[in-house]
């Protein structure tokens, strides 16, 4: 016997609502925070990003451009990390987390006793969030920030079980609606830092040692635009002045995966930069071949390449 359904089909948005700010869009009560919530949530975010550790600077007077450096893995080792994040119960961005904070600690060469406070953006895609909802097609940033700090120490850290903190922690901040409530807080620091550059470390403010998306880009286009002769592209987008010292804007591309990873040059250099994404990609391969594998530091040259 067939059954009525309740449920309404859901319009479109309309115009005015398409080209309307995130902000416009939230849903009611989803953003609402005490005033004095939002004061002290403003100065823990100022007061804790002194304590965070980042790559070193390597040129802070000379202009500034950013640059891209690629972390790709072939198909059976793309098949393998994804099968490992599924496994867990986690997301890429997780993992892609992880292999950054563990390649930054280890290329420091410090005492396995050690910690490091590093801070980890996540980018959270908010269309199918907002009201009305808007189609993941919708053209213009609808994307909130998370960010969240964790400790590492190479003595007992691995890959899977940072992966997984990290993801918890992106968990555990959306089920509270951090990626509405604190939109605003992070998004006034971040405009006082770019309007007085004078008043942050070498003018150039680093918000997080790695940003992320929450969720990967799925593209399986190669084969239609290798007719028009495009053979290769990255999507990407960078601000300086303030910012993290590496962005990874991470795409599955005919079941590979892609990063395109953006730096600030040259307050960061490209040694430095290409040492970390490719002890990144180590851990990332090692970490899914090997289960619970800890990841061996680096030699000696390799530190010396990232000139930190």
């Amino acid at each position: 016997m067939a059954q009525n359904s309740n449920t309404e089909a859901q319009s479109p948005p309309t115009p005015e609502a398409v080209n309307s700010p995130i902000e416009d869009m939230i849903p009611e009560g989803k953003m609402n925070k005490p005033f004095w919530a939002r004061g002290l949530d403003v100065l823990g975010y100022t007061l804790n990003a002194f304590r965070f550790s980042n790559l070193s600077f390597i040129d802070v007077g000379s202009p500034r451009s950013s640059r891209i450096i690629r972390l790709q893995l072939n198909v059976d080792e793309t098949k393998n990390l994804l099968a490992g994040c599924k496994s867990r119960g986690i997301k890429l961005c997780g993992a892609l987390a992880a292999a950054g904070m563990i390649a930054a600690w280890t290329s420091k060469c410090l005492p396995n006793y050690q910690r490091e406070k590093y801070a980890v953006v996540t980018l959270v895609d908010c269309r199918s969030l907002l009201d009305p909802v808007l189609p993941s097609n919708n053209a213009g940033f609808y994307h909130s920030a998370i960010l969240n700090t964790h400790d590492v120490c190479g003595e007992t850290e691995t890959l899977w079980e940072l992966a997984k903190k990290s993801y918890t922690a992106i968990v555990n901040a959306m089920n509270c609606n951090k990626h509405f409530t604190d939109m605003s807080d992070l998004n006034y620091l971040m405009c006082k830092a770019i309007e007085n550059p004078g008043l942050t470390p070498s003018s150039s403010l680093r918000t997080a040692l790695i940003s992320v998306f929450e969720d990967p880009v799925f593209d399986d286009s190669a084969e239609m635009l290798g007719e028009f002769g495009l053979e290769d592209y990255v999507g990407c987008a960078s601000a300086h002045g303030v910012g993290p010292s590496i962005a990874v804007f991470d795409t599955i591309r005919n079941g590979k995966l892609d990063c395109a990873c953006i730096y600030p040059s040259p307050l960061h250099s490209r040694e430095q930069i290409q040492g970390l994404v490719d002890h990144m990609k180590r851990i990332l391969v090692e970490g899914c071949n090997s289960e619970n594998q800890q990841i061996e530091p680096y030699s000696t040259s390799e530190a010396e390449q990232m000139v930190i």
